[in-house]
C-alpha cells in the first residue's frame, strides 16, 4: 500500500512501525455545534483509509480525541473558547454542550456509516497528562511561563514548520490583520500549552496546576491522548488539511520535544470541501448538515457516495445538483446489484483475485474513486451472480454504502403489492384503448390523473410501464 505524507510531500510506501499493526489517530470534533458535511468529508475519508487497512489484514488501533475545552475561535490560540461560544449561543453549560454535540457527531457518523473510533477520549478527561507533559517541556527548556501563561517555545527546533516550505513572515500569526498580538510570546510562533484564569476569567472550566488556576490549550490534548493510548510511535495521524498548521505542526512540535525521537511516520490530510463561494464553514452561506440532506430527501449514503467519487487529496465542490447527480448514480447501482440473483457457484479463487485488485488499486494512496469504479467492473464481469454478490459484498466493508442491504430491500419493495395496483392497471389499459381509438384527449386526461395518484408512466416498445413518485 502507498500513502501521500503530507511531512515528506510524496507518496510512500506504508510501513507500519510494528509489522502487522497500525496505530491510528484522528482529530475529533471541537463539540460546541453540529458537524456540517464539510467537516465530515474529512472523517468519511479516514473511515474508508481505517476500513482499508483492515481490509488488507492490518490489525488496526484507531483513536479520536473529543475536544471540549481549549479550542478558541482563532486556531492561533486568540479570541473566545468555542466551548464557552456554544453555551452562551444555547444558554446552557458548556458539559451539556459537549454532550449534545458529542452524540449527534456519532449520529451523523452513523448515518454515514463510519466505524465509531476504538477510543474516544474527551479532552477534559486528560488533565494530569497534560501537566506532567507540559512540566516535562519545562524542565527540558522547550518552555516558558509568561504572563500568566505558558508556552512552547519554537526558536528551540531546528524546523518548526513541517508540511511546507513557509517564509518566517508567513507564519506570523500573532500579528495578521484583525488577530491581537500577543506581547508574552517570545517569538511570534510560540503556542500556548496552558491557560491561567489571567487569560480568561469567564472560562468556565478550570483547573489547578503549577503554573495557577486555568485549562490546557487545543494543541497539547491531541499529543497526549495519542500518546497515552497508542504509545511513543504514532503510525498516521488525520485530519483536515486546514489542521496542518498551525495545530498538526504544534502537535509535532511539542511531541517530539517531549519524547525525543520522531513521533508520527504518516500524515493523511484530507482537502476542502468547497462551495461555488470558496469553502464551506458553519459561518457562510448555507449551514450543511447530515439532518439538512435528510430534510431535502437524501439519503446520508448518497453523500459519502459523492465523497469516495473524488479524491481526498484534491478540493471537492458542493453543489444541490452535483448531489442530485450522484443520488441518481447511486440509485442505479442499487438497482443493477438488485438485478443479480443469488444462483450459481461462488468461486473463491476468483472472488479472491478480485479482492487482491481492489487493495492494489484503492491501496494506491486510498483512491476510492478507483474503488467506486471497481464496483461497475464486477457487475459487467463473467462472474456468476452469487460470486458477484460476494465480490460487491467484500468490496463494500471498505467503501460503506450498504450495496446489498439496499438492493435486498429494494428487491422487497418491488415483490410486494402495491395499494391500488389494479385500479392503476385498469386506468392504464382504458388509456390504451383510448391511444388505439385515436382519443387523445382521452388517453392524455388519464396520464394527468394518474399523476395526481402519483403514478408516473413511461410508454415502452414493450408497453407502458408505472412507477410511484
Amino acid at each position: 500500500m502507498y500513502l501521500y505524507n503530507s511531512a515528506s510531500h510524496k507518496k510512500e510506501e506504508f510501513i507500519p512501525h510494528e509489522p502487522g499493526k497500525v496505530s491510528m489517530y484522528t482529530c475529533g470534533p471541537t463539540v460546541y455545534h453540529f458537524a456540517h458535511i464539510g467537516n465530515l468529508r474529512s472523517y468519511i475519508m479516514e473511515d474508508a483509509l481505517e476500513k482499508l487497512l483492515r481490509y488488507a489484514g492490518y490489525d488496526v488501533t484507531r483513536v479520536m480525541n473529543i475536544t471540549d475545552v481549549g479550542h478558541l475561535a482563532s486556531d492561533a490560540d486568540t479570541g473566545e473558547d468555542k466551548m464557552l461560544k456554544g453555551a452562551k449561543r444555547e444558554h446552557k453549560s458548556v458539559l451539556e454542550i459537549a454532550q449534545f454535540y458529542t452524540d449527534a457527531f456519532f449520529s451523523d457518523c452513523k448515518k454515514l456509516n463510519i466505524k465509531y473510533p476504538d477510543v474516544v477520549q474527551p479532552a477534559t478527561g486528560m488533565i494530569d497528562d497534560y501537566i506532567k507533559v507540559i512540566s516535562a517541556l519545562m524542565d527540558k527548556g522547550y518552555a516558558y511561563f509568561a504572563g500568566g501563561n505558558v508556552y512552547f517555545d519554537t526558536s528551540k527546533l531546528e524546523k518548526y514548520y513541517v508540511f511546507n516550505d513557509h517564509d518566517e513572515e508567513d507564519l506570523a500569526v500573532g500579528v495578521r490583520e484583525g488577530v491581537e498580538e500577543d506581547a508574552n510570546k517570545r517569538n511570534k510562533n510560540d503556542f500556548v500549552l496552558w491557560f491561567t484564569k489571567s487569560k480568561f476569567e469567564d472560562q468556565a472550566l478550570k483547573w489547578d496546576s503549577p503554573w495557577g488556576v486555568g485549562y490546557p490549550g487545543w494543541h497539547i490534548e491531541c499529543s497526549c491522548i495519542s500518546m497515552k493510548y497508542l504509545g511513543e510511535h504514532l503510525d498516521i495521524h488525520c485530519g483536515g488539511i486546514d489542521n496542518a498548521f498551525p495545530h498538526h505542526t504544534n502537535e509535532i512540535a511539542q511531541s517530539e520535544a517531549y519524547l525525543g525521537h520522531p513521533w508520527c511516520k504518516y500524515w493523511m490530510h484530507v482537502h476542502h470541501l468547497n462551495t461555488s463561494h470558496g469553502k464551506m464553514s458553519k459561518s457562510s452561506g448555507e449551514f450543511l448538515t447530515v439532518s439538512l440532506l435528510e430534510e431535502k430527501g437524501y439519503d446520508p449514503l448518497v453523500y459519502r457516495f459523492f465523497c469516495l467519487q473524488s479524491h481526498y487529496r484534491k478540493g471537492l465542490v458542493f453543489s444541490w445538483e452535483n448531489l442530485d447527480n450522484a443520488r441518481a448514480a447511486y440509485d442505479k447501482l442499487i438497482a443493477r446489484v438488485a438485478a443479480l440473483g443469488t444462483d450459481g457457484e461462488v468461486d473463491q479463487a476468483a472472488v479472491q483475485e478480485y479482492k487482491d485488485r481492489f487493495v492494489e488499486a484503492v491501496g494506491n494512496d486510498l483512491n476510492t474513486s478507483l474503488g467506486v469504479t471497481a464496483l461497475y467492473d464486477v457487475l459487467k464481469a463473467d462472474l456468476s451472480d452469487a460470486a458477484k454478490r460476494a465480490v460487491l459484498d467484500s468490496y463494500d466493508q471498505v467503501l460503506g454504502l450498504d450495496l446489498l442491504k439496499k438492493a435486498d430491500a429494494l428487491k422487497e419493495q418491488q415483490a410486494a403489492p402495491v395499494e391500488g395496483a389494479e385500479e392503476i392497471e385498469a386506468l392504464i389499459a382504458k388509456r390504451l384503448e383510448a391511444k388505439r381509438a385515436k382519443d387523445w384527449g382521452t388517453a392524455d386526461a388519464i396520464r394527468d390523473q394518474l399523476k395526481s395518484m402519483g403514478v408516473e408512466i413511461k410508454d415502452t416498445k414493450e408497453g407502458t410501464t408505472w412507477t410511484r413518485v
